[in-house]
């Protein structure tokens, strides 16, 4: 029998990948660390991923050692919200299988319910090495899948090891982020030509087409007989940032597929919209180097993070980037959250946190 998270999960739902709040001097800014999941639950999100690519792979850095930390602290913060519907919360897991492991092992410890096992690093390990790696992973803890884009420590898969990916029985979901049309196809095909077509949610991870990959019904005939498959929601860094206006938005298209996809021209003409903010952002004209400072920069100036700082030095904005944000945030108010950011902090409870904590 499902459970609440799991229901959840697999109706579709709104993640946004956690970011790390330090200060200048590169130690944990705690306060605003709880400030920034306090806002995502405010904003009306179904699950957090903590500990993944946004939150910053350093902090398993020994000189920082803030996984646990992290984890921690976004636990506590949804334990306190007492939530009355269920709220997902998944863990970043990565590195060779015995640090995966005790990764996977600690996120339990923090009542985390999947772990996104990325397979990034681990490039001296064939795909039937890598698929032994994310078995061992999942008998401790159920997994979200990664399918990473190269440019950014990813790796390219073949159809076959997607294939036997999906049929590992502790898979519940998996994110697709290649930023390709083709890799995606094989993950949404793999899926829905295995034995678990039903058993596995598919999450967007792809910043350059979102809403387009929430409205996609993807149709495949399997052995005679004609199995669809949609993607239920999305886990994406775009979504830690004006990110009470994502909800709408992602409200918008879970009601256009309802209403026999009335109104989908409008929503894809929208999404190009997000993709620019999200070009602005993330960074691609310079490979993504600029993506999580840009996710910072936007936070911070809406308050909620006191600089757009980063644990290793060469996290930061490129050339030309803040302007760029600029543009999008003018180009496309509707679709930005200042007012709701602006009554957020004005709340007692958050003013206490950032004079007291």
């Amino acid at each position: 029998m499902e459970t609440a998270v799991e229901q959840l999960l697999y109706k579709g739902t709104i993640i946004p990948a956690h970011p790390l709040a330090i200060t200048e001097q590169k130690k944990l800014d705690e306060k605003r660390q709880r400030l920034l999941t306090r806002y995502y639950i405010a904003s009306g999100v179904g699950g957090v991923a903590v500990g993944v690519h946004t939150t910053q792979f350093a902090i398993r850095h020994p000189e920082f050692n803030l996984l646990e930390t992290v984890l921690r602290l976004a636990a506590e913060e949804i334990e306190a919200a007492k939530l009355d519907k269920p709220f997902i919360k998944v863990a970043g897991i990565c590195g060779p299988t015995a640090q995966a492991l005790s990764e996977a092992r600690l996120a339990l410890k923090y009542g985390y319910h999947l772990g996104l096992v990325s397979l990034g690093g681990l490039k001296d390990l064939s795909e039937d090495q890598l698929l032994d790696h994310v078995r061992q992973v999942a008998a401790v803890i159920p997994v979200f899948g990664f399918y990473l884009q190269p440019s950014v420590g990813g790796r390219i898969f073949s159809y076959r090891f997607w294939e036997q990916f999906v049929e590992i029985p502790g898979v519940k979901a998996i994110k697709t982020a290649p930023f390709n049309r083709y890799q995606t196809l094989d993950v949404v095909r793999a899926v829905a030509c295995s034995s678990r077509k039903d058993d596995i949610a598919l999450y967007t991870g792809n910043d350059d087409n979102i809403v387009a990959d929430l409205l996609t019904t993807y149709r495949f005939n399997v052995n005679g007989r004609v199995v669809e498959k949609q993607y239920a929601g999305g886990l994406l860094g775009h979504w830690a940032v004006w990110t009470q206006k994502v909800a709408g938005l992602f409200s918008r298209v879970k009601a256009c597929i309802n209403d026999n996809y009335k109104g989908a021209g409008e929503l894809l003409t929208e999404g190009i919209a997000v993709t620019d903010m999200n070009a602005a952002i993330f960074d691609p004209a310079n490979a993504f180097r600029g993506s999580i400072a840009g996710i910072h920069e936007v936070l911070k100036r809406q308050g909620l993070l006191e600089g757009a700082w980063c644990l290793e030095d060469h996290e930061v904005l490129s050339p030309g980037q803040a302007e760029e944000i600029t543009r999008v945030a003018a180009a496309y108010p509707h679709l930005t959250d200042d007012s709701f950011v602006k009554e957020f902090l004005s709340e007692d409870r958050n003013q206490k946190l950032l004079q007291h904590a």
